[in-house]
């Protein structure tokens, strides 16, 4: 890894009931993700991929294990607290957007800015920023509906992007997208990392997986291999 954790999983385990029936979404999962680094998961459907995805977020909490981000316990956060914490310090990028369709492209940018206290017009001028630097500052006064699923997307990126973002997650972000919008919507991802964040991609295709540092590969909420290569991500999927 290129430096201190930003992401830690210390024996992660997360399991839920349905009526009688115990499912183990994840067990003992121990991962490490450093800033600068970009990180891959893959496996089967039901392996444990978005469970470990929501963890890392705040958004869902393990049954057993700990979960650091920076350093700091999520277990130990107050709910205000955490939701602080996701909102300030992570990014998050998902396969259907999540944009606010009544809110322009540069709104749906700025609402985490604002929603942390940021002045409006402050808020913009970042949110414009950042759609800069995703291609679509032209697009900025435009809502969802009038944009294209692949700039819909980079909208999406521009939102996980703005402000101190220290770790990235992106759940599937190139599934709704053609090949090269989604290797661009990937180099607007990589980029970041190389800049310092750290990053956590679940894919199912191996030539985005390419794009990371490090592949961990999942089969029944446990971690299997991890390693790096898309050659060793193509093998891993053909098993």
């Amino acid at each position: 890894m290129t430096g201190a954790p930003v992401l830690s999983f210390a024996g992660v385990g997360r399991t839920y009931r349905s009526g009688e029936l115990t499912v183990q979404a994840l067990e003992e999962l121990t991962l490490e993700v450093a800033a600068g680094e970009l990180v891959a998961v893959m496996g089967p459907s039901g392996s444990g991929k978005s469970t470990l995805l929501a963890i890392a977020g705040g958004l869902d909490s393990p049954t057993t294990g700990e979960v650091r981000v920076e350093g700091t316990a999520l277990r130990a956060l107050s709910p205000a607290a955490l939701a602080r914490l996701r909102r300030d310090r992570i990014g998050y990028v998902f396969q259907d957007f999540n944009l606010v369709s009544g809110l322009t492209a540069a709104e749906n940018v700025a609402l985490p800015r604002e929603l942390a206290g940021r002045p409006a017009r402050a808020a913009r001028a970042e949110a414009l920023e950042a759609l800069a630097e995703v291609g679509l500052a032209a697009e900025a006064d435009r809502f969802p509906d009038q944009l294209s699923g692949g700039q819909q997307q980079r909208v999406a990126v521009a939102r996980a992007l703005i402000g101190q973002r220290r770790l990235l997650l992106a759940d599937e972000p190139t599934g709704a997208l053609d090949s090269a919008t989604g290797q661009a919507v990937l180099d607007l991802i990589r980029a970041r990392v190389d800049r310092g964040a750290a990053g956590v991609l679940v894919t199912h295709e191996a030539r985005f997986a390419g794009w990371a540092d490090r592949i961990v590969f999942l089969r029944d909420g446990r971690l299997v291999d991890s390693t790096g290569g898309r050659d060793r991500a193509e093998e891993l999927l053909g098993s």
